[in-house]
């Protein structure tokens, strides 16, 4: 569609129409207008070839990475009746990306997540247990509240009924990394509950599998 050039007098700048989106009540309008307020402040012009679209592709970005913010997005997580009564160790790793509270910036990493089914409740479908960390990650973060979310999630779909709960995160924090000290943002962060914050047996042998991943 056609762009038309903003009046620098009024500082505002027309937007391009697409599907609507989960904007918690703010017009789709004045968040392109917000994002070309950002890159006049920049020192950048909205209306140069390269920038075009991006207040549009900005918003789209915001609908996909920040899309933990709107329940209908929660993923749905299947249990299973634990008909033979299993209380093993059942152990997942993966990846997970994340913006950062305090700069709004990436952080991404590595999860290692581990539970202990009760022989009175149910078991979790392995491959929600992704879903329920992309979730929770794709709102403003902390590293430390992302790992006591992903546990809270898992832990109410189970209903309370398991044994023990173990999360690390290994993450990567470009606000450290390319921005004040410009050193490398490595951050580290484990939780338990359970029998895995009871026994260190357990938490021995849920790093040793996290140092095999």
């Amino acid at each position: 569609m056609e762009t038309i050039t903003p009046n620098p007098q009024d500082n505002k700048c027309k937007v391009k129409q697409y599907p609507p989106m989960n904007t918690h009540g703010v017009d789709t309008e004045e968040l392109e207008k917000a994002v070309c307020t950002i890159l006049r402040a920049i020192g950048e012009d909205p209306e140069r070839e390269g920038l075009k679209g991006t207040p549009e592709r900005v918003i789209r970005m915001w609908k996909e990475i920040y899309r933990g913010y709107d329940a209908e997005n929660a993923p749905a997580i299947t249990t299973f009746d634990n008909e033979e009564g299993m209380s093993e160790m059942v152990f997942d790793s993966g990846d997970f990306y994340s913006m950062c509270e305090h700069h709004m910036m990436p952080f991404f990493g590595q999860y290692y997540f581990a539970y202990m089914p009760s022989p009175e409740g149910r078991i979790l479908g392995i491959s929600k247990i992704a879903r329920v960390v992309g979730f929770c990650a794709a709102r403003l973060q902390l590293q430390e509240r992302l790992a006591s979310d992903i546990l809270d999630m898992l832990e109410n779909a189970l209903e309370g009924k398991v044994a023990g709960l173990a999360i690390v995160l290994k993450g990567q924090h470009m606000c450290k990394t390319m921005r004040g000290v410009k050193n490398k943002g490595n951050m580290c962060v484990s939780l338990f509950r359970g029998a895995f914050k009871e026994q260190s047996s357990l938490r021995e042998e849920f790093y040793h599998l996290v140092a095999m991943n």
